[in-house]
């Protein structure tokens, strides 16, 4: 594992655990270099996906933008990091098990809004602001009223 502080390729793993949902294994390391200590995570891939982006380009599904996705969705709300890993988790494991090598970015986009409009609203209009693109204070409102009516009738 390459160290992050001195680009050095050899590190010692000090100590493992498994992460809150047993979704990966958290390892402490050390570079043998500088003496430098950072975190790794070790997850399950079940198979490789590519998603379809706008105008056919396409890229290898990624983690972590899920998770810096919806973290930024979720900043200054009371939402705990252990829910919001559990959310990411589902979508890759929706992503893996769908069959499918490729999926198209919209449909990986629905999954998030459907998690986020069950994790926090504010956050799934967030979500939603950029996703849908909206350009004017309007297009909140609407969104906005359609969110509320919806818990409301719940």
């Amino acid at each position: 594992m390459r160290c992050p502080f001195c680009a050095h390729d050899g590190s010692q793993v000090k100590d493992s655990r498994p992460t809150e949902d047993n979704g990966a294994i958290r390892r402490r390391r050390q570079c043998e270099s500088c003496g430098g200590r950072f975190t790794t995570f070790e997850r399950v891939q079940l198979r490789e996906v590519v998603i379809i982006k706008s105008g056919d380009r396409r890229e290898p599904f990624d983690r972590s933008k899920i998770e810096q996705s919806v973290a930024l969705a979720c900043r200054k709300r009371d939402v705990d990091q252990e829910r919001i890993d559990r959310l990411v988790s589902g979508i890759q494991r929706q992503v893996e098990t769908a069959g499918e090598s490729e999926i198209p970015s919209s449909r990986l986009g629905e999954m998030v809004m459907d998690g986020l409009q069950h994790l926090d609203s504010v956050a799934y209009i967030r979500f939603a602001s950029v996703y849908r693109d909206f350009s004017e204070a309007r297009d909140f409102e609407e969104f906005a009223s359609a969110v509320q009516e919806a818990g409301n009738s719940e």
